[in-house]
Protein backbone atom coordinates (compact mmCIF):
# COMPACT_ATOMS: atom_id res chain seq x y z
CA UNK A 1 0.00 0.00 0.00
CA UNK A 2 2.54 2.37 0.64
CA UNK A 3 4.25 1.87 -2.27
CA UNK A 4 1.34 2.41 -4.19
CA UNK A 5 1.37 5.79 -2.51
CA UNK A 6 4.08 6.54 -3.40
CA UNK A 7 3.80 6.27 -7.05
CA UNK A 8 0.31 8.12 -6.86
CA UNK A 9 2.07 11.08 -4.94
CA UNK A 10 5.09 10.78 -7.70
CA UNK A 11 2.33 11.01 -10.59
CA UNK A 12 0.64 13.82 -9.10
CA UNK A 13 3.76 16.01 -8.72
CA UNK A 14 4.35 15.22 -12.45
CA UNK A 15 1.31 16.03 -13.56
CA UNK A 16 1.03 18.96 -11.67
CA UNK A 17 1.33 22.48 -13.89
CA UNK A 18 4.62 24.07 -13.41
CA UNK A 19 5.43 27.56 -12.15
CA UNK A 20 7.18 29.43 -14.96
CA UNK A 21 10.38 29.99 -13.49
CA UNK A 22 13.33 32.42 -14.44
CA UNK A 23 16.30 31.12 -15.76
CA UNK A 24 19.48 32.13 -14.39
CA UNK A 25 22.57 32.27 -16.04
CA UNK A 26 21.06 33.66 -19.60
CA UNK A 27 22.87 36.68 -21.24
CA UNK A 28 22.38 40.22 -21.95
CA UNK A 29 20.42 41.49 -24.42
CA UNK A 30 21.52 44.58 -26.07
CA UNK A 31 18.41 46.71 -24.21
CA UNK A 32 20.17 45.57 -20.92
CA UNK A 33 23.38 47.16 -22.05
CA UNK A 34 22.41 50.83 -22.00
CA UNK A 35 25.68 53.47 -22.48
CA UNK A 36 27.57 53.65 -19.52
CA UNK A 37 26.22 50.78 -17.37
CA UNK A 38 29.12 49.14 -15.61
CA UNK A 39 29.74 45.52 -13.90
CA UNK A 40 31.31 43.02 -12.62
CA UNK A 41 32.00 39.38 -12.82
CA UNK A 42 32.60 36.72 -10.40
CA UNK A 43 36.02 35.70 -9.37
CA UNK A 44 38.44 32.92 -10.54
CA UNK A 45 41.92 31.88 -9.32
CA UNK A 46 44.54 30.94 -12.03
CA UNK A 47 46.23 27.84 -10.85
CA UNK A 48 49.87 26.26 -11.84
CA UNK A 49 48.10 23.34 -13.98
CA UNK A 50 45.81 25.95 -15.79
CA UNK A 51 49.11 27.75 -16.92
CA UNK A 52 50.87 24.60 -17.81
CA UNK A 53 47.81 22.92 -19.50
CA UNK A 54 47.26 26.56 -21.50
CA UNK A 55 50.96 26.77 -22.50
CA UNK A 56 51.49 22.90 -23.25
CA UNK A 57 48.06 23.00 -25.55
CA UNK A 58 49.05 25.79 -27.45
CA UNK A 59 52.27 25.30 -27.81
CA UNK A 60 53.73 28.36 -26.04
CA UNK A 61 56.77 26.33 -24.48
CA UNK A 62 59.27 29.23 -23.93
CA UNK A 63 61.29 29.24 -21.08
CA UNK A 64 59.02 32.42 -19.62
CA UNK A 65 56.39 30.14 -19.25
CA UNK A 66 58.16 26.50 -18.77
CA UNK A 67 61.66 27.56 -16.64
CA UNK A 68 61.11 28.63 -13.00
CA UNK A 69 64.80 29.41 -12.82
CA UNK A 70 64.69 31.38 -15.65
CA UNK A 71 61.71 33.53 -14.29
CA UNK A 72 63.76 34.27 -10.97
CA UNK A 73 67.06 34.61 -12.34
CA UNK A 74 67.09 36.35 -15.81
CA UNK A 75 63.33 37.58 -16.21
CA UNK A 76 62.98 38.89 -11.83
CA UNK A 77 59.77 37.12 -11.67
CA UNK A 78 58.89 35.12 -8.54
CA UNK A 79 56.35 32.08 -9.27
CA UNK A 80 55.16 30.97 -12.33
CA UNK A 81 53.56 33.60 -14.86
CA UNK A 82 50.58 33.32 -16.49
CA UNK A 83 50.48 34.40 -20.47
CA UNK A 84 48.65 37.10 -20.81
CA UNK A 85 46.51 35.30 -23.83
CA UNK A 86 45.75 32.97 -20.79
CA UNK A 87 44.01 35.53 -18.78
CA UNK A 88 42.41 37.12 -21.81
CA UNK A 89 40.74 34.16 -22.54
CA UNK A 90 39.66 33.69 -18.82
CA UNK A 91 38.45 36.60 -18.55
CA UNK A 92 36.09 35.63 -21.22
CA UNK A 93 35.44 32.96 -20.07
CA UNK A 94 33.90 34.44 -17.06
CA UNK A 95 31.95 36.88 -19.27
CA UNK A 96 30.42 34.21 -21.58
CA UNK A 97 29.30 32.16 -18.72
CA UNK A 98 27.40 34.68 -17.33
CA UNK A 99 26.71 37.60 -19.82
CA UNK A 100 26.33 36.01 -23.40
CA UNK A 101 24.89 32.75 -23.50
CA UNK A 102 21.91 32.45 -25.73
CA UNK A 103 22.43 36.19 -26.61
CA UNK A 104 25.72 36.87 -27.90
CA UNK A 105 26.15 36.41 -31.99
CA UNK A 106 29.54 37.90 -32.98
CA UNK A 107 32.97 39.23 -31.55
CA UNK A 108 33.52 41.87 -34.30
CA UNK A 109 37.11 42.59 -33.22
CA UNK A 110 39.12 44.27 -30.11
CA UNK A 111 42.33 45.92 -28.95
CA UNK A 112 43.87 44.54 -25.80
CA UNK A 113 46.71 45.82 -23.50
CA UNK A 114 48.67 44.05 -20.97
CA UNK A 115 49.49 46.23 -18.23
CA UNK A 116 50.85 44.07 -15.39
CA UNK A 117 51.84 40.16 -14.89
CA UNK A 118 48.93 37.55 -13.75
CA UNK A 119 50.48 34.93 -11.52
CA UNK A 120 49.44 31.28 -10.66
CA UNK A 121 47.59 31.73 -7.19
CA UNK A 122 46.56 35.46 -8.30
CA UNK A 123 42.54 35.66 -8.30
CA UNK A 124 40.98 37.93 -11.33
CA UNK A 125 37.69 39.40 -11.64
CA UNK A 126 36.51 41.53 -15.10
CA UNK A 127 35.00 44.82 -14.28
CA UNK A 128 33.08 45.72 -17.79
CA UNK A 129 31.57 49.70 -18.30
CA UNK A 130 29.45 50.11 -21.55
CA UNK A 131 30.84 52.69 -24.28
CA UNK A 132 29.09 52.21 -27.04
CA UNK A 133 25.78 50.62 -28.35
CA UNK A 134 23.81 51.00 -30.90
CA UNK A 135 21.27 49.17 -33.12
CA UNK A 136 22.90 47.13 -36.39
CA UNK A 137 22.44 49.27 -39.49
CA UNK A 138 22.17 46.25 -41.53
CA UNK A 139 20.49 43.21 -39.45
CA UNK A 140 17.13 43.83 -37.83
CA UNK A 141 17.17 42.37 -34.08
CA UNK A 142 20.71 42.89 -33.33
CA UNK A 143 22.79 45.87 -31.55
CA UNK A 144 26.33 46.39 -31.55
CA UNK A 145 27.93 46.89 -27.74
CA UNK A 146 31.42 47.79 -27.03
CA UNK A 147 32.61 46.93 -23.56
CA UNK A 148 35.70 48.73 -21.33
CA UNK A 149 36.82 45.61 -19.97
CA UNK A 150 39.41 45.83 -17.03
CA UNK A 151 40.63 42.13 -15.99
CA UNK A 152 41.88 42.86 -12.23
CA UNK A 153 43.66 40.42 -10.05
CA UNK A 154 43.56 40.06 -6.22
CA UNK A 155 40.95 42.75 -6.03
CA UNK A 156 42.45 46.19 -6.95
CA UNK A 157 45.27 45.71 -9.79
CA UNK A 158 44.65 46.32 -13.48
CA UNK A 159 46.15 43.53 -15.03
CA UNK A 160 44.96 43.55 -18.70
CA UNK A 161 42.42 45.77 -20.69
CA UNK A 162 40.40 45.00 -23.99
CA UNK A 163 37.93 46.51 -25.80
CA UNK A 164 35.52 44.03 -27.59
CA UNK A 165 32.93 45.42 -30.12
CA UNK A 166 30.48 42.46 -30.39
CA UNK A 167 27.09 42.02 -32.19
CA UNK A 168 23.99 41.01 -29.87
CA UNK A 169 20.62 39.84 -29.90
CA UNK A 170 17.69 42.56 -29.26
CA UNK A 171 14.59 41.68 -27.36
CA UNK A 172 12.74 43.86 -29.95
CA UNK A 173 13.31 44.07 -33.74
CA UNK A 174 13.74 47.89 -34.06
CA UNK A 175 14.58 49.89 -37.09
CA UNK A 176 18.13 48.65 -39.05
Amino acid sequence: MEARNAALHHQARRTRPRKSMETVGLGFCFEDLPLGRQFKTIGRTVTEPDIVNFINTIGMTEVLFTNLDFLKNEAGFKGRLAPGSLVYCFAEGLLAQSTMQGTGFAFLGMQLDVKGPTFAGDTIHVECEVTEARRSETRPGRGIVRTRNRVMKNGDTLVLEYTPLRMLKCRTAGAA
